[in-house]
């Protein structure tokens, strides 16, 4: 009910019977809920790399904390949603409270299935559901959406792995060590387009994510409390740059096209972009294909629901000049968290990798694979990110535009366009 529809209802109630007749006793006016903001999605909305977990509550209902590094990976606290994700600091005018929903690692099924019933999903409630309880007690007016970087075809975590995993054995394992070389051989070539998203591939995550959308789009019209309110479709940018900074190039009179050139692979390492310089044009083709997944879900949505208030953002240039590895100083600066892995899961990432040795760095990968949370931060927007993003959402939440593009300049001040 409408807060007009409620406001008329009150003073119906309050008219008297005319001049000596007995009043009407006036019904009590219903008090209008408070307005809230939502984040629904994955990781890049939930607040991963931003720091500052809160708890979550598990599909039990019960509020998880921290439950050690060494924790199943499917607790709900591995949603990590931050007190420094980008919904926590908009500029949200008209806004009482804030809700994030969203959780690392979260796809299409978990809008409206709990998480936990898929391959690797979280100990969480159905997205949806998780909205409807809101529901009860706020009015929402805004929802923030990261959707489509992870599906049933492909996760932003397999091809992030799978590149840097490749960089990191061509840089430490050499040519006559290959077909040796612990358990078989290790595929050390730089990423291509075909190692990332197939057109298929992109197609089919395209359908995903928007019948997903469209489940949040007719529950939120069943369920909010005067049924208006604006949806922000927030897309992906790219943690690295086009191309890294000079001094990353080479190192040690190598560049990452010859064998073994660990020096340079330490050096990538501590500026947090482990990655052969090869694999960045598939990956911001890549990223431009997460973009195309937003982008045509929204147009998809928006001839489907032309009443709708359904708004694109389109992040994807919002960290231009700040990448990991952009500038010489990486990664101080950076607005992305750069790739960091533990010995173990102790809690405490190595900084360095020079002077390990290929077994030492085999043993450090095999961590981030058994104990995903000790790795997972990598390559997401950092709490100075968000602090980014935060400026992009205040500009979606309030343009009268149905898109809107977040461009951050040389200077490092953000416009929109």
């Amino acid at each position: 009910m409408s807060r007009l529809r409620r406001s008329a209802l009150a003073a119906a109630a309050a008219l008297t019977l005319g001049s000596g007749a007995l009043a009407v006793a006036s019904a009590p006016a219903t008090a209008a809920l408070p307005t809230a903001a939502i984040a629904i999605g994955d990781s890049f909305i939930s607040g991963e790399g931003a720091g500052a977990y809160t708890t979550v509550v598990d599909v039990n209902g019960v509020a998880q904390g921290f439950p050690g590094w060494s924790g199943a990976n499917a607790n709900a606290y591995f949603c990590h949603r931050s007190a420094n994700a980008s919904l926590q600091v908009a500029a949200l005018s008209g806004i009482n409270a804030r809700f994030n929903l969203a959780c690392s690692g979260g796809q299409p099924h978990d809008i409206a299935n709990a998480s936990h019933t898929r391959t690797s999903g979280r100990q969480v409630a159905a997205q949806l559901d998780q909205l409807r309880a809101v529901a009860q007690t706020h009015d929402i007016d805004l929802v923030l959406v990261g959707l489509g970087s992870n599906n049933s075809s492909f996760t932003f975590g397999d091809v992030a792995t799978l590149c840097a995993n490749r960089f990191i054995a061509d840089a430490w394992t050499g040519w006559w060590e290959f077909w040796a070389y612990l358990n078989g051989p290790v595929p050390q070539e730089p990423c291509t387009d075909a190692d990332l998203a197939s057109a298929a591939e992109v197609a089919a995550a395209t359908t995903e994510t928007t019948n997903a959308l469209r489940q949040l789009i007719t529950t939120l019209n069943q369920v909010d409390a005067d049924g208006q309110h604006r949806i922000v479709f927030q897309d992906y940018t790219n943690p690295l740059p086009p191309d890294l900074y000079s001094s990353f190039h080479t190192q040690d009179s190598r560049d990452d096209t010859r064998d073994k050139f660990r020096e340079l692979g330490a050096e990538r390492y501590a500026g947090g972009c482990p990655i052969h310089r090869a694999s960045l044009a598939p990956g911001h083709r890549f990223s431009a294909n997460l973009g195309a997944v937003v982008r045509n879900s929204h147009a998809n949505l928006t001839a489907e629901f032309p009443g709708q208030d359904l708004v694109y953002l389109n992040v994807q240039r919002a960290f231009d000049g700040a990448r990991l590895c952009e500038n010489a100083n990486s990664p101080t600066g950076a607005l992305a968290t750069p790739v960091r892995i533990m010995d173990g899961p102790s809690g405490t990432f190595i900084q360095s990798l020079s002077g390990y040795d290929k077994i030492a760095i085999q043993r450090f990968a095999n961590t981030c694979v058994t104990y995903f949370q000790t790795c997972q931060e990598s390559w997401h927007p950092n709490a100075a990110g968000h602090a980014v993003l935060g400026q992009c959402l205040s500009a979606a939440a309030t343009t009268a535009n149905r898109t809107i593009s977040c461009i951050r300049n040389a200077n490092g001040a953000i416009t929109f366009q």
